[in-house]
């Protein structure tokens, strides 16, 4: 696929929007890179909706209850805060007031969103696909949400 760098860092987003391709980086925030490969390589996130889209904010995904309530068979993650802003198309993990509770849970920054810096762990970045993201279904929750079909590491494709 053209633009990927580091496919063994790449996920690519297969959304009822279309194709989300996501590089991250392993340098910052290695263990949820590490939990989030192996997530994707057991198809966790295959099907799972996006559940709480706010306008001007962020896309959160990776519930399999599709509340925002769960996570996935392992142990939450120590937080690996570090110093990437959250800004339009950054990825990052969704926990709970636990700085030590992200899981499988992540959201894309849809516009800047600073006030969360150092209190979140930035794991990514939107190669591709920004437009299709800004296509998601907006609400807390979303009646019938948008949804990853299939997600992968570019490698495995």
């Amino acid at each position: 696929m053209e633009g990927i760098r580091d496919p063994d860092n790449t996920l690519v987003l297969n959304t009822t929007q279309g194709i989300i391709l996501i590089e991250m980086t392993p340098e910052i925030a290695p263990m949820h890179v590490e939990r989030l490969k192996t997530l994707t390589r057991e198809k966790f996130y295959d099907g799972i909706s996006f559940h709480r889209v706010i306008d001007g904010f962020m896309a959160q995904t990776g519930c399999p209850h599709g509340t925002g309530t769960g996570g996935s068979k392992y142990p939450n993650l120590t937080a690996e805060f570090n110093d990437c802003p959250h800004v339009r198309g950054v990825c990052s993990m969704a926990r709970s007031s636990s700085p030590n509770s992200a899981n499988s849970q992540f959201f894309i920054c849809l516009d800047d969103a600073t006030f969360l810096d150092k209190q979140y762990t930035v794991w990514g970045k939107t190669l591709a696909g920004m437009a299709n993201v800004d296509k998601i279904k907006r609400g807390e929750p979303v009646s019938d949400p948008d949804r990853i079909i299939t997600m992968r590491v570019a490698t495995d494709i």
